[in-house]
């Protein structure tokens, strides 16, 4: 069974290009050319400067003495926070960006959640000096005002939508919008692994360079170049699909996904999207969907931004049926409390996305002697007003 996409941009039964007629010619083009262009020589050597350059990686591979004292297990952070715009969004927008070069386009658009994604956006627009456009739903562009004032700085104009539940979904519904009205001269940088083929995997593969790093530091660090246990937060699920991406066909590796509960799995304030969905079309592709009877997608809910969607990437999807991941469901109260034993365990304050996956160490229960792997995918800063309201600090 295998894992990477396939011809027709499916993971098992999940994915394809589900789209209107009117973006055919924006996405063909992506297809037929995004392969060839990723993989020159030219945009490697460009890719690479960038993201050691630009970027700073490597991010470090950091064995986190204090919580895995705490759990009993040799636990190692993969410092995606210590990016340049403090998460992993970056390895895809500068990706994206010299793609959307090549292909000679002049606008770019984006949509966001937490807003990490949107600043990374905005970031190499400013780095390349495109046009850039961000959409993001009203809620977040309250609840993350920082990164707003960032994209804002940057030169970015970020529209918040007020349709829905003015969240991720809606952000992303109206930048569809924007890219069919704009056929030939923008290009729309996706910020996840999610959308119609090529996009899940053209961003899986920009964000594999998390997973590459990991084998090479391992190896440094314990004399083996994969752990016993790889876990990631999974919203629409880039940072997980990137540190995955190099053992997904190898069984030694348990691959560990958290999802947002929210309050609680049958709560109806939830996006556990992989324990509650049923198959359906988002954006593009087909997926795992949190959905009512009538096919009506469900809103969902999550302290956190980045969670906060009603689908899961395609791969994501196939990864949880078919069983190579182990999804847990966080709930909010969890990731809060994960959160500040990280801050004071080991004097990281993690991002409220991150701090799903720190929760999930509790689920797990690994041995002594096991190594475990997490994705450390974004830093706390923009979620400071919720750790202070919530933790009463």
């Amino acid at each position: 069974m295998g894992y990477k996409v396939d011809a027709e941009g499916f993971y098992g039964e999940y994915g394809g290009a589900y789209i209107p007629e009117m973006l055919y010619p924006n996405i063909r083009e992506l297809e037929n050319n995004y392969m060839k262009i990723v993989s020159s020589d030219s945009f490697q050597n460009k890719f690479r400067l960038l993201l050691r350059d630009y970027a700073g990686r490597p991010t470090p591979l950091f064995r986190a003495e204090r919580l895995s004292a705490h759990y009993g297990t040799q636990i190692f952070l993969k410092r995606e926070d210590l990016n340049h715009t403090g998460a992993h969004k970056i390895n895809n927008t500068i990706g994206q960006i010299l793609v959307a070069t090549h292909l000679k386009k002049k606008r770019i658009i984006a949509e966001t959640g937490a807003g990490q994604h949107g600043v990374a956006t905005a970031t190499v627009c400013a780095l390349t000096g495109m046009e850039c456009i961000v959409y993001m739903g009203a809620l977040d562009v309250e609840r993350q005002a920082p990164n707003v004032k960032k994209m804002k700085m940057l030169g970015a104009e970020v529209v918040p939508v007020h349709s829905g539940n003015k969240t991720l979904k809606d952000a992303t519904n109206e930048a569809i919008r924007d890219w069919i009205s704009h056929p030939v001269d923008t290009h729309y940088i996706i910020g996840s692994v999610v959308g119609p083929h090529p996009y899940p995997d053209m961003v899986t593969r920009f964000q594999s360079v998390i997973s590459e790093e990991i084998r090479i530091q391992l190896m440094e660090k314990t004399g083996r170049d994969y752990p016993d246990y790889l876990v990631a937060c999974v919203g629409g699920g880039s940072n997980a699909a990137g540190a995955y991406y190099h053992y997904l066909e190898d069984r030694r590796v348990r691959l560990i996904s958290a999802e947002a509960a929210g309050l609680g799995v049958d709560s109806g304030y939830t996006a556990a999207t992989s324990l509650l969905g049923r198959p359906g079309i988002i954006h593009g592709s087909r997926t795992l969907l949190m959905q009512d009877d009538d096919g009506q997608i469900e809103e969902p809910y999550s302290i956190s931004a980045g969670l906060d969607y009603p689908g899961v990437g395609p791969l994501h999807a196939w990864l949880a049926e078919s069983g190579r991941a182990t999804v847990y469901a966080i709930t909010d109260e969890e990731a809060l409390q994960a959160a500040m034993l990280c801050t004071r365990k080991e004097g990281i304050i993690p991002a409220l996305e991150t701090a799903h996956a720190l929760a999930a160490l509790e689920k797990i229960k690994p041995g002594i002697k096991d190594v475990v792997v997490l994705n450390l995918s974004g830093r706390g800063d923009k979620d400071m007003e919720t750790y202070i309201d919530k933790l009463e600090i």
